[in-house]
């Protein structure tokens, strides 16, 4: 079975490898994936997907339906990217490029994570054309608006349009950058709004300079090995007309924290730095008063439709020795491709995966196998290895094999064609 993988695998590579280029040529800025979602639709249906939708989110669904409706697997990854920045960003070639030099495709997006989208597109299409059959169904959905961190486009997906569908979500295989390591979890975040009022403007701004600086210098005493932010602080913003300040704070949850437990800490922080100000102004009568909470905000989708977010990922793990991530790393090996478990390290705060929301709100066990690099994400002359994406195509293909995939008697990994 798996030489009549490879043999396909190869022949597709090449046309996988374009394709990402493609993408990667096609800007889509999270809450605007249109084109790209235009382009993933029309390959999916030339890849011969048995059926292939839009839904009213954005995100482009293909599935591929076998003898059973169930066990049903899940390949996702998402169409969108940050900004290319300003300033102080210089890429060496245009973000939007798409070009391929030193096996290596260059661009926004490449890493993180439109070669995976690619990838698994070119997965699901290689079982097909393999003529492996399918004991369950594969669904293959390139998602909209991940990078904010809070994957909004797969919570619609899991909550309306599969559910809509009839479908049910048995396991998941995310595509995001693990350099083909095979990863299951990591740390989350939260952004809180640490709010000040007073109607004194010198009291209102000392105050805030205060927590600012107290937070700042904490933040630099927590700083994990290989040099991982657990927190970053942003400058205080003065409203004097409305005696009002206000200061952003990202900070890392670990798999033991709770959003909520972490502001009351915040809280209890930044009103010992109100009263050290006190202390030392001599003003024990202030009107100051402090407020803390999860930021929220209300984004407008690519659909024109407006949604109220809330600026918090919870950390996530999949037991490491679960039958799921035991099959992958199984199927990897039996394929002659690599199998190193791991985590995402997110070298950035506010970074995350889908793997937050496939897990602690649908009970979804969750792996990652793509064929970025982390450390690529959301950098200027972001890149990926062109190999990883051959590679990858091979691999995840093993992986939905050996979840959904029918046994295949009389084929061996070194029988020929």
């Amino acid at each position: 079975m798996y030489t009549l993988l490879k043999e396909y695998a190869n022949i597709l590579s090449s046309d996988a490898i374009t394709f990402a280029s493609e993408l990667v040529s096609t800007p889509s800025p999270s809450l605007c994936e249109q084109n790209a979602a235009r382009l993933v639709e029309r390959r999916m249906s030339h890849l011969g997907f048995d059926k292939v939708i839009t839904d009213d989110f954005g995100n482009v669904i293909g599935i591929m339906y076998g003898i059973d409706s169930h066990p049903t697997v899940l390949l996702n990854s998402h169409m969108d990217t940050v900004l290319p920045g300003k300033g102080e960003t210089i890429w060496e070639m245009p973000p939007y490029s798409g070009a391929i030099e030193n096996h290596r495709l260059h661009g926004l997006g490449s890493s993180d994570c439109k070669s995976g989208v690619a990838m698994q597109m070119y997965a699901a299409y290689l079982l097909k054309k393999s003529l492996l059959p399918l004991r369950g169904t594969l669904v293959v959905a390139a998602t909209v608006s991940e990078e904010n961190g809070l994957s909004l486009g797969v919570q619609h997906l899991l909550s309306k349009t599969l559910p809509d569908m009839k479908i049910k979500v048995d396991y998941a295989v995310l595509g995001e950058p693990t350099n083909l390591g095979l990863f299951y979890g990591h740390d989350g975040w939260a952004e809180f709004r640490i709010g000040l009022g007073s109607t004194n403007p010198d009291s209102l701004q000392q105050a805030a300079e205060v927590i600012f600086q107290n937070l700042t210098d904490a933040s630099r005493e927590r700083v994990l090995e290989g040099g991982l932010e657990t927190m970053r602080v942003g400058r205080p913003e003065i409203d004097v007309l409305t005696g009002s300040a206000g200061i952003n704070l990202n900070r890392r949850l670990f798999a033991e924290d709770d959003s909520e437990g972490v502001a009351e800490k915040l809280r209890d922080y930044s009103l010992r730095s109100l009263e050290q100000y006190a202390d030392r102004v001599g003003n024990q009568e202030d009107d100051l008063n402090l407020d803390i909470r999860i930021r929220e905000e209300i984004q407008k989708l690519n659909n024109g439709e407006s949604v109220q977010v809330r600026f918090v990922t919870d950390a996530w793990e999949t037991d490491p020795f679960s039958p799921l991530v035991d099959r992958a790393r199984q199927a990897l090996e039996s394929a002659g491709c690599k199998s190193r478990p791991g985590k995402w390290r997110l070298p950035q705060l506010a970074m995350g995966t889908a793997g937050s929301i496939l897990t602690k709100r649908f009970g979804i066990p969750t792996i990652g196998y793509g064929p970025g690099n982390e450390d690529q994400a959301h950098a200027p002359n972001e890149f990926v290895e062109v190999d990883n994406i051959r590679e990858g195509i091979l691999g995840t293909a093993s992986i939905v094999h050996s979840l959904v995939g029918t046994p295949v008697f009389g084929w061996t990994a070194d029988m020929e064609i």
